[in-house]
């Protein structure tokens, strides 16, 4: 979760350093720190926001160190404080290491460092890691070789940045679990965790891959597997540019990236469909027909909104295509001895490509011989890297923590695979040509929601002050209204519950009072009428009814406080639609009670640690 950055160059270390934390403070604002090397090693740190830190530094009197580290940090182990910055150091204050991950064995290294001398003074985790290298270093003649020996002591997850006072024309870096790319510029080399923070100065990237330990240098980089032998590593190209992640005029990111879905939706869809003969085209499956044909059930594994989206395919694959269909939480899966066979094919869904615990049950599942598919936004990520095949959303980078763009572009996706797979049991060539061009068409129809912003900034208004809301959907729309609660929960910080409708008498109806909103999905298919009984319920009980509703519905009005029309289409993209009010509402009512929208507490963009 955490956000690292290293560089070595003819250009200002601290400078550079900085201004990419800023580009990942959305992966961890706690605290930050800096370590640069020259003739001495220099360091600050402090607790919050980078601007802190920002303020302790003058970049005059550093301006000549070339190489250095930062990092920008996601509290796991000891609270946000000055002395749990990062980054951490040797005894000796020679050594600095910045980390991304959780290191489970931690209390007994430390133990064992305790007693031969070592003394720490911070409560991480991560502090072992640079004193295991301190003990190696003495033995071994370089840093590289000190951080080799240390490496396979440690259990848990890392992506790591090293450097020494005592070679300080060098950056080691590791990876196991946790993102780290190579930057290559001009005559400089950058390391982050995150492609966002070297964009700015390069789009020539290098991905490390688990096991893998790399030694950069100014004449350039060496990368190894821990045995020492050297791996070959090839270069990828990073497709977006630094526009795509500053804020262009918008207040939030979170804002400007859900007014950006009527570009992202189409970006999904571009390229994918044959509408005229009702096909879709998704090459990066690598199915072929006896593929297809031996489909028995399908898996999705994925966490908080990514699982939404899974179980939206759940609804919609197991009424169209006809296939059994399970959806799991990937962080219950890999500990839950599944039951996989043969016929068996795993989708796991991730926007960052870099979820640990999706990671981690894509792995599970291959181990068992199961071929694995990806959903994911990130090029070169480590999902993409793995499964054997999949599609991407094209969403762009999303800076927000709280996910918007990247789940209508799921969605997308999913409406695609459940169309590839419908065509090939009992859906038309007539009916998927239909439900393409509804696709074709949706951008517009989301930009007529978005067009709602105001009049739905107005009921925020009303209810941003309310300590709990009820969000309450039926069939495809249950998953939605688990979404809608989600952004509530993560940005405003008001208790907020997704439940079936049906569900709500057989306990929610307890909470419901004058002083409880309820948001309904209430648009018209074949359950709306018992959504409306729904409604009829929580009138009566003297709740306040939002409802999301098709335009000319003039029935709801006579149920619902306040209704938000959105254009009527099929079933199949319905959720595309009706998402994007409650995305609205949620910003609003966030933005009204002055929480942090684009940095909510607590929480980080990519959960790269368990």
């Amino acid at each position: 979760m955490c956000g690292i950055v290293g560089y070595i160059g003819s250009r200002s270390a601290a400078e550079i350093i900085i201004n990419g934390l800023k580009r990942l403070e959305y992966r961890g604002y706690d605290s930050s720190g800096v370590a640069l090397v020259g003739e001495d090693l220099f360091y600050n740190k402090s607790k919050g926001k980078i601007k802190f830190l920002e303020e302790k530094l003058d970049f005059s009197n550093i301006k000549h160190y070339h190489v250095g580290i930062g990092h920008t940090r996601w509290a796991t182990h000891g609270a946000p404080s000055d002395i749990n910055a990062h980054p951490h150091f040797d005894c000796k204050k020679e050594i600095a290491v910045v980390h991304n991950g959780i290191i489970e064995n931690y209390a007994a290294i430390k133990a064992l460092l305790i007693e031969k001398g070592h003394h720490f003074t911070s409560e991480t985790d991560t502090e072992v890691i640079v004193h295991l290298i301190e003990m190696y270093y003495q033995k071994e003649s370089s840093l590289l070789e000190a951080v080799r020996h240390s490496l396979p002591l440690l259990d848990g997850t890392y992506g790591i940045l090293v450097v020494s006072n005592r070679e300080p024309d060098k950056i080691i870096a590791a990876r196991k679990g946790s993102p780290l790319i190579l930057g290559i510029g001009s005559g400089e080399l950058f390391l982050a965790s995150d492609a966002s923070a070297v964009v700015e100065h390069t789009r020539r990237v290098v991905y490390l891959d688990d096991g893998e330990i790399v030694e950069i240098t100014s004449d350039g980089f060496k990368t190894y597997d821990l045995g020492k032998n050297p791996v070959q590593k090839d270069e990828s190209h990073i497709s977006w540019d630094i526009k795509s992640i500053e804020k262009q005029g918008f207040p939030h990111f979170m804002l400007k990236e859900i007014f950006e879905q009527p570009e992202t939706i189409k970006n999904a869809f571009r390229g994918r469909a044959l509408i005229e003969e009702g096909e879709v085209r998704l090459d990066g499956l690598s199915l072929n027909p006896e593929d297809f044909a031996g489909i028995q059930r399908i898996l999705f594994l994925a966490c908080g909104t990514s699982w939404h989206a899974g179980l939206v395919a759940e609804y919609l694959i197991e009424e169209f295509a006809r296939i059994p269909v399970e959806v799991e939480y990937a962080s219950e899966f890999r500990y839950r001895k599944p039951v996989l066979r043969k016929g068996d094919l795993v989708f796991v869904i991730s926007q960052s490509g870099e979820t640990a615990d999706t990671l981690a049950a894509l792995r599970e599942a291959k181990s068992c011989g199961i071929r694995v598919l990806g959903i994911t936004n990130v090029v070169g990520s480590t999902i993409a890297r793995e499964t054997d095949g999949g599609v991407y959303i094209h969403a762009g980078p999303e800076i927000g923590v709280a996910s918007t763009k990247a789940f209508t572009s799921q969605l997308v996706v999913i409406v695609l695979i459940t169309i590839l797979l419908a065509r090939r049991s009992e859906m038309s060539r007539d009916e998927a040509k239909g439900y393409l061009q509804e696709l074709e068409k949706l951008p517009q129809l989301v930009q007529a929601v978005l067009d709602k912003s105001d009049e739905i900034r107005k009921i925020a208004g009303q209810y941003c002050n309310r300590t709990n809301f009820l969000y309450l959907g039926r069939g495809v729309h249950f998953p939605v209204a688990l979404e809608g609660a989600l952004k509530l929960k993560e940005i405003s910080y008001i208790h907020a519950e997704g439940y079936p409708a049906a569900e709500m008498k057989h306990g929610p109806i307890a909470l419901i009072d004058d002083q409880m909103p309820v948001v309904f999905i209430a648009v018209r298919d074949e359950v709306y009428r018992k959504v409306i009984g729904n409604m009829e319920e929580v009138r009566a009980r003297k709740g306040n009814i939002i409802a999301i509703a098709n335009e000319g519905d003039r029935e709801v009005h006579r149920y619902a406080s306040h209704v938000i029309y959105i254009p009527e289409v099929s079933k199949l993209v319905a959720p595309l639609l009706t998402i994007i009010p409650l995305q609205l509402l949620a910003y609003h009512i966030a933005v009204l009670r002055g929480c942090s929208v684009d940095e909510p507490r607590n929480l980080a963009k990519s959960v790269t640690v368990e």
